[in-house]
């Protein structure tokens, strides 16, 4: 069976890859942590996951190329976030749609950090 990669998890979704890219970027300046692909998402892993990206088009239709989830030990109240889930004690799972790598803004760097940490 052929295995995940970046580029099989994003073939033909160019701009779901070049946002990808960006918050890869964000991702390495956070610090050391692992990447799994699998068929339904990418995740960025210390201990356990703290970040993850799905393309929603895959699943419904959507013209929102990727979405970013983050595993935070809170829930945030942001009108940024599409939705915000609580799917165990202490993780709320924060899903934030991005359309340009602009969104990856000081706010969301501080998010993705506190999500990394927490992660640890």
């Amino acid at each position: 069976m052929q295995q995940w990669t970046v580029e099989r998890f994003f073939d033909g979704a160019p701009s779901a890859l070049r946002l990808y890219r960006a918050v890869e970027q964000v991702a390495a300046e956070l610090g050391p942590h692992d990447v799994r692909v699998s068929k339904s998402q990418i995740s960025f892993r210390r201990r356990r996951g703290y970040a993850y990206l799905w393309r929603p088009g895959v699943y419904v239709k959507s013209a929102v190329p990727l979405v970013l989830s983050l595993a935070l030990p809170r829930n945030l109240e942001s009108p940024r976030f599409k939705q915000t889930v609580h799917p165990a004690a202490g993780t709320w799972m924060h899903h934030l749609e991005l359309t340009d790598s602009s969104q990856l803004d000081a706010e969301v760097r501080r998010w993705m950090q506190e999500a990394y940490e927490a992660a640890g």
